[in-house]
């Protein structure tokens, strides 16, 4: 029972430091807000994290990997890679699009603040990065065999490529606090990933739709 216990207090406090994290970044996040907001006390958070690194470190470790694997890879383990590789960036754009503040990508937030100035922080983003790309290259090898991929396809740069184009649509919508930019560079990406079918389809690419305007009475 007391093991239990400590284990759910240890994760609601990762959960706590991820959301602290993702609004404010590492160096800004407060280890008061965090206690705060899980009514947990200072010394309990500091029997399972003696500092702000190794909070940091198990952020990464236990709960940013398993959003990557729930929210880009997992989907993709089974049927069309491209179909879900589509509907993945169709249903994060939809989640962006009713964010009150953009607070853009947990991942590369951190990679941008911390990978060049610590190595515990730079290995460990580098692993999930490679474990991200890994999962969509394994997608459309997968994809290639069952014949829904082109064969000529070299699916490492590819992934290497959806993964940058993914960062990069999140970024320049959080940089320019613009959704049509998230809108706008997701229809490229997805004009591309329709590239890579070895028997193209036809759609209209789209990332989220936009929020229809109401008229005035």
């Amino acid at each position: 029972m007391l093991t239990r216990d400590a284990d759910r207090t240890r994760r609601v406090l990762l959960e706590a430091a991820f959301d602290e994290i993702r609004v404010h970044g590492f160096h800004a996040a407060s280890l008061s807000n965090i206690i705060a907001n899980t009514n947990v006390t200072k010394g309990a958070l500091y029997h399972h994290f003696p500092d702000k690194k190794s909070l940091g470190y198990a952020v990464v470790d236990e709960i940013l990997e398993e959003v990557v694997q729930r929210k880009w890879i997992v989907p993709l383990t089974s049927g069309d890679p491209v179909d879900a590789m589509l509907r993945t960036l169709e249903m994060e754009g939809c989640a962006m699009a009713q964010e009150k503040v953009f607070n853009g990508c947990p991942l590369n937030n951190l990679a941008q603040e911390v990978s060049a100035l610590d190595a515990g922080f730079r290995k460990r983003i580098a692993r999930i990065f490679l474990l991200w790309r890994g999962g969509i290259s394994d997608a459309l090898e997968r994809g290639q065999r069952e014949g829904s991929v082109r064969t000529d396809v070299n699916t490492g740069a590819a992934a290497i490529f959806i993964v940058a184009a993914i960062e990069g649509c999140v970024g320049m919508a959080k940089s320019g606090h613009d959704i049509n930019l998230l809108y706008e560079c997701g229809a490229g990406l997805m004009q591309y990933l329709e590239t890579l079918r070895a028997q193209p389809k036809r759609r209209a690419p789209s990332v989220a739709k936009k929020p229809a305007k109401t008229k005035r009475r």
